[in-house]
């Protein structure tokens, strides 16, 4: 999303200005040119030279240099992010006043704007502070935190951290982003199923959820409503999204009935139960109580609902070894999907756990596409893009 633009980058003097250095980093390994503008006080707390030298661009500091610099910074940018913002700076974008190079800056910008404050929760919680912050919103501009946390006063749990680099990358990219799937609404599910045999003891698998979580990310990226329903997973719910959280393949079926009413697609990336112990116990058994196990078939939640979409785009998963495309295929035929896509997970880079993927997509129509290794997020792209096609077809 962020690939090829040139986002401003304005640091204030705050403490957590060192966070803009892994912040420009994060930024540049998305693809995107950073330029950096800084205020005399936020280079008492990080070097030009280190700025320098991670945006690998001219930092700019001072307006009577080029006393046309806050025009042409202005008229190059994709992107303006503030971060980390001080009162002091938040009170003179909302006021308009231009004493220096950066606050000059906003003033001649008309693009879109991220905000991060960061400050000691009294600053944060001052009515001054909160009127120009909702001055600053209703202009149209993102905010972003602050966070409840550590404060560097010493001070604990309180509302004033700078929000973490990856929360300001993923408002970024939703800023910047396609919106094709403008008022379409997606299921999205993840992670795996626990299916108990006694209070301690479960039957499960090895999905992490990232493949689910990261297609939801994306969807939101390009405009779309998004309802994760997950199983156990250390994933983050992206900001935007709603989350409902199973643990069972008999609540993520219940889930998804609820969910799917008036949706255009549910993307099933869930590795679901296919058993579950057919007389879990109350209490914790003995080891030598369990020397085998009676199991039942947890319902066929993909089958059930291709069964009955009607216009409901269903696209599923089958993470497989082996002969994994002919069992896609008889996947998709049989549960009446209209994508699949396919993994073989005993490939290097496209098992469980990992932040890569090599698939196939499989359509209704026998279209067989290969991809090679990939970040999970390109590969949730590229399942969007298919879902388009396939969206583009039915209504032509």
């Amino acid at each position: 999303m962020l690939k090829g633009k040139t986002i401003l980058l304005g640091v204030t003097g705050s403490i957590a200005a060192y966070k803009s250095v892994e912040l420009v980093r994060r930024l540049r390994d998305e693809g995107a040119q950073v330029k950096v503008v800084m205020t005399e006080a936020a280079t008492r707390f990080v070097s030009t030279l280190t700025c320098e030298a991670v945006s690998n661009c001219g930092v700019g500091t001072n307006m009577f240099l080029n006393p046309f610099s806050h025009i042409t910074l202005s008229e190059e940018a994709h992107l303006f992010i503030v971060a980390p913002a001080t009162a002091n700076t938040i009170a003179k974008f909302s006021c308009g006043i231009a004493d220096n190079l950066l606050t000059a800056l906003w003033l001649s910008y008309s693009g879109p704007a991220i905000i991060a404050p960061a400050m000691n929760w009294r600053m944060f919680e001052n009515s001054i502070t909160k009127m120009h912050i909702n001055n600053l919103k209703k202009l149209g501009v993102t905010f972003v935190g602050p966070c409840v946390g550590s404060l560097a006063c010493g001070e604990e749990e309180r509302v004033g951290r700078l929000a973490e680099v990856p929360e300001i990358i993923e408002q970024a990219s939703l800023l910047l982003s396609h919106k094709d799937f403008f008022g379409q609404k997606i299921v999205v599910t993840a992670g795996p199923t626990r299916e108990h045999i006694d209070p301690v003891r479960f039957l499960s698998n090895r999905s992490s959820g990232k493949m689910g979580f990261a297609i939801a990310r994306m969807a939101l990226r390009r405009g779309a409503e998004v309802t994760i329903i997950s199983g156990p997973t250390q994933e983050k719910p992206p900001p935007g999204a709603a989350f409902v959280s199973v643990e069972s393949a008999r609540e993520m079926e219940e889930a998804i009935e609820l969910s799917i009413h008036n949706k255009h697609v549910l993307i099933m990336a869930a590795a679901v139960a296919d058993f579950r112990p057919a007389n879990p116990r109350k209490f914790k058994a003995k080891k030598e109580d369990i020397e085998s196990l009676s199991l039942e078939r947890t319902t066929d939640i993909l089958r059930m609902v291709g069964q009955k979409k009607g216009n409901l785009i269903v696209v599923g998963f089958a993470a497989e070894t082996g002969d994994a495309v002919e069992k896609a295929k008889e996947k998709l035929n049989k549960k009446n999907l209209d994508l699949i896509v396919v993994n073989d997970v005993s490939l290097k880079g496209a098992g469980f756990d990992v932040d890569t993927n090599i698939v196939t997509l499989i359509d209704r129509d026998g279209q067989l596409v290969n991809y090679p290794l990939m970040k999970k997020e390109e590969v949730a792209n590229i399942i969007l893009d298919k879902i388009r096609q396939i969206q583009h077809k039915q209504q032509s």
